[in-house]
């Protein structure tokens, strides 16, 4: 992968930075889940990103920061770990893709539930996305040729090579993040702190007793 560690975290926080001025509050009611992705991830504590930021918007640079971190270990994996390796393409071959709602998403969307629900006495959707992910889920594969102990054994020290690997790699990509705490929390001053008390202004304001 080219560039340094420092250098793809730099691109990944000047394309948030970028992506950042477009964001509007969403209009449609979504999914209320804790994002497995985001909650007390150390990514943004180290972009200095408080609780109070959109969900949204966090999701948006995690998922950038994230996609650095598997991308390195995949790396990683291909070059150090040919029994890992060997597995994960193996299983890769052996499985026929089905549709997948979220292949090629961006990264502000990238691992958000897809459908949201119905609001408070809408009519359920006629079909979901999941639902058109799971119509088209093939057959199951047939079963694959049994490891040996030997071959298990080699596969789970190599599990725990990648599982340091990225743990490695998230503590450099956090290193790298701080330095860019003050041009994160500039652009969440200047463009999302005004919609988010705009709104709360707009709530006031309907909740307010007629005069």
């Amino acid at each position: 992968m080219a560039g340094t560690l420092d250098e793809r975290v730099d691109a990944a926080v000047d394309a948030w930075l970028r992506w950042v001025p477009r964001w509007q509050p969403g209009t449609h009611r979504g999914r209320a889940r804790l994002c497995r992705r985001c909650t007390g991830s150390p990514l943004l504590a180290a972009a200095g990103i408080g609780a109070d930021v959109p969900h949204q918007v966090t999701h948006a640079l995690v998922s950038r920061m994230q996609r650095i971190i598997d991308r390195d270990v995949d790396d990683y994996t291909a070059a150090e770990l040919p029994a890992l390796h060997a597995e994960l393409t193996g299983a890769e071959m052996w499985r026929a893709p089905g549709y997948d709602p979220a292949a090629g998403l961006d990264p502000e969307y990238d691992g958000i539930e897809p459908d949201p629900e119905p609001g408070e006495g809408e009519q359920p959707f006629l079909f979901t996305l999941a639902g058109l992910a799971e119509e088209s889920r093939p057959e199951p594969p047939l079963p694959r040729p049994p490891l040996s102990a030997e071959e298990k054994a080699q596969l789970r020290r190599e599990i725990e090579l990648a599982d340091a690997r990225a743990a490695e790699t998230g503590r450099g990509v956090c290193f790298s993040l701080v330095a860019h705490r003050p041009r994160i929390e500039s652009a969440i001053s200047r463009f999302i702190e005004p919609q988010i008390q705009a709104m709360l202004d707009e709530l006031s304001r309907n909740l307010e007793p007629p005069q």
